[in-house]
């Protein structure tokens, strides 16, 4: 009850930001889907509201899906793709295998579409809106989202395996993955904003939390109780407890707001690859946005997350308009 109570009161209040579509040359509108399906964007809001509802953990799952599938090919639906015998996906690439979900939810979605408005949304298309009314649900931000794309029939391995950040990652290698993808540095802190919701596998946070989390969160006591709490999760030993999970935003888990930049600058981020952002000796301009993020009752982090997911979902795979096609399911390419 009390989490049904928190997605009222935001539905409520949630700051809406509108922007063009970056490029005149970009083949995405926001009324794309206008005459051929104009239920898809109140089809996706509905069953969003009913996966959310269920377990706000599948926000973050969507949004985190959504970024994969952008930063591999373009957002081109093609991490959603199945592996087959003739056919290598992304799904186990070694960011996405045991760690990316929420493929039965877009199958849900994509299904429903389907039946009303056959072979005309493209699953890259439901992934991306998928993602705003995510953010949106867990009290984030809504923008306008332009649609148009098309799925990709190939898919990237290698790709994924070298274009997505690891949670380990260093900072500078880290700004060289978004500038690859055209995505700024304030991009980048925007959008590592999303694990404001979500959790995190003891594999990927076991290293910080046995490694420099003392250092930056400077001996604080309360810094030491929430260390206790996640060594009791996360045991130091390799072998064990390596899908153990905990929230990445140990103070408001399942709403989206700019606490998450709060828990950097006490130094208690969960991964490496989001402390740096702040302590890092080469985080002159990120340690800046981090503050500025953090203050302004989160305004500022709503704005900037608004354009950078609107850029994001504008990162485009041209092959695909010329060689790519409408799923009918989103695992397999037609046939």
């Amino acid at each position: 009850m009390k989490l049904l109570v928190i997605f009222i009161v935001h539905a409520i209040c949630i700051p809406c930001f509108s922007f063009d579509v970056p490029g005149k040359d970009l083949p995405l509108t926001l009324d794309y889907y206008k005459s051929t399906c104009p239920t898809v964007f109140d089809v996706v809001k509905k069953e969003m509201e009913c996966m959310v509802k269920e377990d706000p953990r599948n926000a973050a799952i969507l949004i985190r899906l959504h970024f994969h599938d952008c930063f591999v090919q373009g957002c081109d639906g093609s991490v959603l793709l199945d592996e087959t015998e003739t056919f290598q996906g992304e799904k186990k690439a070694s960011p996405n295998i045991n760690s990316l979900k929420g493929y039965k939810i877009v199958d849900r979605i994509k299904n429903i579409i389907e039946s009303e408005c056959p072979v005309v949304v493209s699953c890259a298309d439901l992934l991306t809106i998928s993602a705003r009314d995510a953010t949106m649900l867990v009290g984030g931000p809504y923008w306008d989202v332009p649609v148009g794309r098309k799925d990709s029939k190939t898919a990237g391995y290698e790709f994924a395996t070298s274009n997505i950040p690891t949670p380990e990652e260093g900072l500078i290698s880290i700004i060289s993955k978004f500038h690859n993808q055209g995505l700024s540095v304030e991009d980048m802190v925007a959008l590592s904003g999303a694990h404001t919701i979500g959790k995190a596998q003891c594999r990927n946070f076991r290293s910080r939390i046995y490694g420099d989390f003392h250092l930056t969160s400077a001996l604080n006591p309360v810094s030491e109780t929430y260390l206790a709490s996640l060594r009791e999760i996360c045991p130091a030993s390799s072998g064990e407890g390596g899908s153990n999970v905990t929230a990445m935003d140990n103070v408001t888990p399942d709403l989206f707001d700019n606490s998450i930049y709060h828990t950097l600058m006490r130094g208690e981020g969960l991964l490496n690859s989001d402390q740096e952002m702040y302590t890092s000796m080469f985080g002159i301009q990120t340690r800046r946005i981090v503050s500025k993020y953090g203050g302004s009752g989160g305004f500022n982090f709503f704005e900037q997350f608004s354009k950078s997911m609107v850029k994001m979902g504008n990162i485009l795979n041209s092959e695909s308009f010329v060689d790519g096609e409408v799923r009918r399911s989103c695992r397999f390419v037609n046939t």
